[in-house]
């Protein structure tokens, strides 16, 4: 089963089956591109599991990468960065032990809470 330690936390879910994959505070940047069209890389993950590894020719040259799937449901979701396989790389080596999530098989959980709303005026009601 899926861990639920992050429920009060804000995070990206798998949104096939709403596992969380990732901390929104894991964002590095919103300016990735990935198979689908936008991409976002974070410094970490969780609940994925790991493909094959395998060598792919991406933007910013070729790297050593494994796609990643969501452990509940399979869902391919990105790919983690292995390394950079072209010494010229140096900049995007930090690339490496990143995780790049596909901006469509994702979505943003900001784990907000309106049960404590008075239904009159909807200002929160101190417990």
């Amino acid at each position: 089963m899926a861990s639920q330690c992050f429920d009060d936390k804000p995070k990206f879910v798998c949104a096939q089956c709403s596992t969380t994959v990732a901390l929104t505070d894991e964002l590095i940047s919103k300016a990735f591109s990935g198979r689908e069209g936008r991409a976002f890389l974070l410094h970490s993950a969780c609940n994925v599991k790991l493909g094959k590894q395998e060598q792919r020719q991406l933007l910013t040259g070729v790297h050593t990468v494994a796609d990643i799937f969501c452990v509940t449901c399979q869902t391919r979701l990105g790919w983690t960065y292995l390394r950079a396989v072209e010494p010229s790389q140096n900049l995007f080596i930090s690339q490496a032990g990143k995780y790049l999530l596909e901006r469509e098989r994702i979505f943003k959980d900001n784990a907000w809470e309106l049960d404590n709303l008075d239904d009159e005026d909807d200002i929160p009601i101190k417990d």
